[in-house]
């Protein structure tokens, strides 16, 4: 009797394919050569040494390949893009769809759905199955065990050696080394006790603990009852950006308005400052008086208010009073010549500020309903992905003098207002995980006692942006956890965090005093640090105001 005599038999292999190369007849072996052959050579797919491909599978992909001693059981269904290491296992009805990567050895238990994509829901006047798809992408390290009936979802990146229990549900990042289960899913405990970092989440928790309880002494020790301002540091002048930092910090440890003012009062004279031809914020006088705004995006006050004030409105359930008419007037044409005079090869920096400004106003006018030029963010979203440089994936030119820092900050700036703001994948995201690597090993910099916040937060939030490729993920890590380790450490008791790391070198400066901005900064910082390595449960605040990780909007 033959197995195909016996029912129970027929498919033995398509669902046990563990066993395939081992005790298949020759007949079976010489099927499954053939089918991989074809999937080869009239697909394009790649396929591995000892690897099985059930053919009751459905194998839809664009692209697809399976590393040496790799299968695919019966039921499974696979789609989109799918690179796959060595020996890993899709058993039984598992879904693996969208930009999905593994790692060696990852094994995925019956039932699960690996989903990297995900179907947008902007407009509640159009069903959800005909808005667009987006796909961030799925990555999963080496050595990683996958239960049955698991769901992971776009975004998400998984550690090495970690495991995600049976019925999990998981929609953020997995450390490696962790047990994860439950919905959502949580660390239950650790697989490598090496990896569980038990002093830098201690850190963390007592960090938190420190901060929230001060979080109002560092608020009114900035607060100037005279004015009504709140101003960076004791002493020093009102500016716009201190009532706004103010308002963050309040947002993140206290998860309120400042106390210091009724909220709706702070929210009429941020509205009020909004100059109505302009649409742009000017700077404060030492009176604490609003200026008019000078020189368009091109003035660097009035252009980092659009951030600012933008956002500080928003966290208090508010918005401009007028669009940004200063971007709404630009033509698609104005946005190219204006890109096009930016000063990347010598100041990308600024330039990446300009380009920050123009996205975000952009973004409020979109979301306050008021019209932008025909072709404008398309032309911005346009000339950004055409100009940018596939060797590093950035805008900007390194200089003999400042290596990389104008390329990362102005790669921060520039992206930050369009790519992560509006929710699309930047170009090249390899890429720019080598350039800002190589940038953090720039001593002049990255020193614990060279540090300050602005120079950090822009290798953090790149990282943090392109963490979905898995690139280099143990490189990144080290980094994460050393800049962490260093943050954490530099709370000043009832003042906050100072701009720049203070040292004794370095004394007497402003930049290294605490105030709001070093405080809003550092606290960004430190969680999407803490996020690179699973570890901002341990914080009890999420960046919701500029330096928010979720995109503001999502594509249309």
């Amino acid at each position: 009797m033959t197995a195909d005599d016996r029912p129970f038999e027929r498919h033995r292999f398509d669902y046990s394919p563990w066993a395939f190369w081992d005790e298949a007849d020759e007949r079976a072996r010489a099927r499954q050569r053939d089918l991989r052959r074809d999937l080869v050579e009239r697909r394009g797919y790649g396929i591995g040494e000892r690897c099985f491909v059930s053919e009751l599978a459905s194998v839809q992909n664009e692209v697809l390949n399976l590393g040496d001693g790799s299968y695919v059981a019966a039921g499974a269904y696979l789609s989109g893009s799918l690179h796959a290491g060595r020996d890993c296992t899709i058993n039984p009805y598992a879904v693996v769809r969208g930009e999905v990567r593994l790692g060696n050895a990852v094994r995925i238990g019956a039932h699960t759905s690996i989903l990297g994509f995900n179907h947008t829901v902007d407009d509640p006047d159009t069903e959800v199955f005909r808005q667009p798809l987006r796909s961030v992408g799925i990555t999963i390290g080496d050595d990683v065990w996958v239960g049955s009936h698991v769901v992971v979802l776009d975004g998400v990146t998984v550690g090495d050696r970690s495991v995600l229990a049976a019925g999990a549900v998981v929609t953020k990042d997995v450390p490696a080394g962790a047990i994860v289960g439950g919905n959502p899913a949580k660390v239950l405990r650790w697989r490598v006790p090496a990896l569980r970092s038990d002093d830098l989440v201690g850190a963390l928790t007592a960090f938190a603990d420190t901060a929230h309880a001060q979080a109002q002494r560092v608020l009114e020790r900035c607060w100037n009852p005279d004015l009504g301002l709140f101003t960076d540091q004791p002493q020093a002048p009102p500016t716009v950006r201190a009532q706004c930092d103010a308002i963050e910090v309040a947002d993140l440890l206290l998860g309120r308005a400042p106390d210091q003012l009724p909220a709706r009062a702070q929210v009429d004279r941020l509205r009020g400052w909004q100059d109505p031809e302009t649409g742009l914020v000017g700077g404060l006088g030492e009176d604490g008086v609003a200026r008019p705004p000078r020189g368009g995006l091109s003035d660097p006050d009035a252009a980092y208010h659009v951030l600012s004030v933008g956002y500080a409105l928003d966290l208090l359930g508010s918005g401009f009073a007028e669009p940004v008419h200063a971007a709404a007037r630009m033509s698609a044409e104005e946005v190219v010549a204006g890109l096009e005079r930016q000063p990347w090869a010598t100041n990308a920096w600024s330039a990446g500020a300009w380009v920050d400004a123009l996205g975000t106003a952009l973004h409020w006018n979109r979301r306050r309903g008021t019209p932008n030029s025909p072709g404008a963010t398309e032309a911005l979203f346009g000339w950004l992905v055409t100009a940018v440089d596939p060797r590093t994936g950035t805008w900007g030119r390194p200089s003999s003098d400042e290596g990389l820092r104008q390329v990362v900050n102005g790669f921060y700036r520039a992206s930050r207002g369009t790519f992560a703001q509006f929710g699309l994948p930047v170009p090249h995201p390899r890429r720019v995980v080598d350039t800002v690597l190589e940038h953090a090993r720039d001593a002049r910099f990255f020193r614990p006692e060279r540090q300050d916040a602005c120079h950090v937060l822009d290798v953090a939030h790149p990282l943090w942006l392109t963490r979905h490729t898995g690139h280099r993920a143990d490189e990144v890590a080290a980094l994460a956890r050393r800049l962490l380790t260093d943050a954490v450490s530099r709370w000043t008791d009832g003042a906050g965090f100072a701009f720049r790391a203070p040292h004794p070198t370095t004394t007497g400066l402003l930049t290294t005093a605490p105030g709001l901005q070093g405080t809003e900064m550092w606290l960004a910082v430190i969680w999407l640090l803490a996020d690179l390595l699973g570890l901002s449960e341990a914080l009890p605040y999420r960046p919701r105001g500029v330096h928010r990780p979720e995109p503001a909007i999502t594509p249309s």
